[in-house]
């Protein structure tokens, strides 16, 4: 097998794009996909500052290396949702990750703020912890960008991860969902951060690869919690289908895309946004959801 650029040994086949890689053109790739996705979509510019919401895997730590290497302005935000051995795992990941190169970065520890980790909050609101966790995660990275003056937050989400999510909202017909599915979700409020998703066109696969290339170590374990995950289902399905028919994730997703734009110019106005009465941060309620998680918790206890 054959680079199909340079013509040397090759050691990864994209069977979606009918080509062939060696180290060095792999690399090349994944980088212009990375600069191509940021470019087309104005994600951010050069002038502005871009928080890497950093997991301690794979995707987010891949993200975060090549922003850095294209001499992004970046600061990582890991948010220690205090999940016993895992959760400390993953933050030894980012603090190795970002001492071995002299980055910046912020951690926010669930379990410092409220006395209790994700899994016991989850519990004790008597929510799938799943749910729990997207409140607490949309909340913090939004605020804790803003307070460190940073416009944008990368995440590390996949043409796999976006795919999968697709799937998932057209099941359930969610049109709500469906209409915030994209690589740039604009801020709606000057208290709102851009959130981007520049790995978009990487397939999880073409990801991983370039990790073991450039050999950084990621936590490889899946977070506990996602066991049973219907996300999990979806890749799956569509796995299945990739193998069978070369180029579906990417196929189904990008024409969602090119649909968007269409349905964008039609979908009604953003609803109108305010500030929650107990933290300041927006809210389309009175008080914001984490505000009732958190305050629902403290009740609690």
């Amino acid at each position: 097998m054959r680079c199909r650029k340079c013509s040397a040994k090759a050691i990864i086949r994209l069977p979606r794009h009918n080509t062939a890689f060696c180290p060095a053109c792999f690399s090349e790739y994944v980088t212009d996909q990375i600069e191509r996705a940021i470019k087309s979509d104005r994600m951010f510019g050069r002038d502005e500052g871009v928080a890497v919401a950093v997991s301690g895997g794979k995707d987010s730590l891949v993200l975060w290396e090549i922003l850095s290497r294209l001499g992004y302005r970046t600061l990582g935000l890991h948010i220690d949702l205090g999940i016993g051995e895992y959760s400390e795992r993953s933050r030894k990941k980012v603090e190795a990750f970002a001492a071995g190169r002299g980055l910046p970065f912020v951690v926010h520890s669930l379990r410092e703020e409220h006395g209790a980790g994700l899994s016991e909050i989850a519990e004790g609101l008597r929510r799938p912890p799943c749910s729990a966790c997207g409140v607490v995660k949309r909340y913090n990275m939004n605020a804790i960008a803003f307070q460190h003056g940073m416009p944008v937050v990368a995440t590390g989400h996949n043409l796999d991860d976006e795919a999968a999510r697709l799937l998932g909202n057209v099941l359930h017909w969610q049109e709500d969902y469906l209409d915030k599915q994209s690589p740039v979700l604009p801020n709606s409020h000057p208290k709102l951060v851009r959130k981007v998703k520049p790995l978009y066109r990487l397939a999880e696969r073409e990801i991983a690869a370039w990790a073991v290339l450039q050999k950084i170590d990621y936590i490889v374990d899946e977070c506990p919690n996602s066991q049973g995950s219907k996300m999990l289902l979806y890749k799956d399905a569509l796995n299945r289908l990739e193998a069978a028919s070369p180029g579906t994730k990417h196929q189904f997703y990008f024409q969602f895309l090119d649909r968007q734009k269409t349905r964008a110019q039609a979908a009604p106005a953003e609803p109108d946004l305010r500030e929650c009465a107990s933290c300041g941060q927006p809210s389309t309620a009175e008080v914001c959801g984490y505000c009732k998680l958190v305050g629902t918790l403290k009740v609690l206890q």
